[in-house]
């Protein structure tokens, strides 16, 4: 059975979720999110990091990685690291997890409990 929610509550969540959306931080972050998918370069970068690391997981869970395998996937994660539009998109998406950390905080100290450890056992 879901709880009811008030009118008055349901307002106020809606226009919290309105003002993040509007906030400089979101707005940059979902404009650096389109600038990286843009990117094929960036995207490019972006799944060949992912699969050398699943690569050489999986090896090291078999005691097979060489060095040179780890001097490939240090070169990647260097290209990654210097890749513009991956960084501003790595540092846009840091500020806005920093923000929700910050709201979640005030909202934590009005209510007087850690509200997102609450939100998160609520949950199945």
């Amino acid at each position: 059975m879901q709880p009811t929610v008030s009118p008055h509550l349901q307002a106020a969540t809606q226009s919290l979720i309105e003002s993040l959306l509007a906030s400089e931080v979101f707005i940059r972050y979902r404009q650096s999110y389109a600038r990286l998918n843009a990117d094929q370069e960036a995207c490019s970068l972006l799944e060949q990091l992912t699969q050398s690391q699943v690569r050489l997981r999986q090896k090291q869970a078999n005691g097979g990685v060489t060095q040179a395998e780890i001097d490939d996937l240090r070169r990647l994660q260097a290209k990654v690291q210097h890749h513009r539009i991956i960084m501003d998109y790595a540092q846009a998406q840091q500020e806005a997890i920093n923000f929700l950390r910050e709201i979640n905080d005030e909202i934590s100290e009005l209510l007087g409990i850690n509200f997102a450890t609450f939100a998160n056992h609520a949950t199945c």
